[in-house]
């Protein structure tokens, strides 16, 4: 909860944050705003990561600074683990053995940490820190404006996510105020890729299909592309979003080979099409209309599974919206 937070940072002095592997803007910006409010108030706090940090996320304030580890090497009054679904997210050894304070905003978060505060009302957790900087009396800077709005731009995809509510876009405008220039922030994140991203996103594409219904966009990348186009962690985000352009998608598959027979599967939606609880049916996790699982199997098969539980989602959807109705003989396991 937000009082027991607040009740910590003022009781305690030394803090590391950090978040999940492959960080992503909403990490990195939720993981330097807290940095940042923490040092104003005084206290010793630091952010580890195990993994680099994306191009995108560089130039905000702070993130020359942080520290990759593989293990827990110092002592601290707490650890802030930051949009992570379970204790292991962050591939940090000897976590488990912290004093750790779980802030998440998905709704399918273990409650694994000694704290635990997950508010899934929330368009990102940089919406979160926000208000725990207000919560606890303390001044937004444009350090923290800048790392929060990154946080919620990132998250939102621009603001026109579902997730984006009338308090998110209020959080943007005060931040904005701070002095937190929103172009400079977009072409970062949009516009600071390497070629590699072209040249992944050229191959990826190309192995876009509909399934039989017209509905479900399927793609793949596999180890073979990565390697022929020199792309990094970070080159492929958003790629799964392309697909839901088209007006007839209203779901979107990717799997991501990650080693022979492992893939990381990313599922997007529109409206009512609950992709969370297809996703947590493999053993994932996220968003109604963001989420994602690791899994392995043959690449064929684990596929047609995935479309056939998305075929079923979008059946349970069209209970409430007609328009989305198709003919499928599937059920969710």
């Amino acid at each position: 909860m937000l009082s027991q937070v607040v009740e910590l940072i003022e009781n305690k002095n030394s803090f590391a944050i950090t978040t999940h592997v492959r960080p992503d803007g909403d990490g990195v910006g939720s993981s330097l705003g807290l940095c940042w409010l923490l040092k104003s108030l005084g206290k010793e706090a630091e952010v580890i990561v195990r993994d680099e940090i994306p191009p995108s996320y560089r130039q905000l304030p702070g993130a020359d600074e942080i520290r990759k580890v593989s293990s827990i090497d110092r002592e601290y009054d707490a650890v802030f683990v930051i949009e992570c679904s379970n204790i292991d997210r962050p591939g940090i050894e000897k976590l488990e053995e912290q004093f750790v304070v779980n802030i998440d905003h998905h709704a399918t978060c273990e409650n694994f940490g000694t704290i635990n505060w997950i508010d899934a009302t929330a368009s990102a957790v940089g919406e979160m820190i926000y208000n725990l900087c207000k919560a606890i009396g303390g001044r937004v800077s444009k350090e923290i404006a800048e790392c929060v709005y990154m946080a919620l731009v990132t998250d939102t995809g621009s603001f026109h996510f579902p997730n984006t509510t009338e308090r998110t876009l209020k959080v943007a405008s005060e931040l904005v105020k701070v002095g937190v220039q929103p172009s400079r922030i977009s072409e970062a994140v949009y516009n600071s890729y390497s070629w590699s991203r072209v040249a992944l996103l050229q191959r990826v594409l190309a192995t876009a299909r509909r399934d039989t219904t017209g509905r479900i966009a399927l793609m793949r990348q596999t180890l073979e592309m990565v390697e022929e186009t020199g792309a990094v962690d970070g080159d492929n985000n958003g790629f799964v979003n392309m697909p839901l352009v088209a007006k007839e998608i209203v779901a979107a598959v990717y799997m991501r080979e990650v080693q022979p027979g492992t893939y990381r599967v990313s599922l997007r939606s529109k409206g009512p099409i609950n992709v969370a609880r297809v996703a947590e049916s493999f053993g994932g996790g996220g968003h109604k209309n963001a989420a994602g699982f690791r899994i392995s199997g043959d690449w064929d098969e684990v596929e047609s599974e995935i479309e056939n539980r998305l075929k079923k989602a979008i059946e349970i959807a069209a209970e409430s919206d007609p328009a989305l109705e198709i003919e499928s003989e599937y059920t969710l396991a």
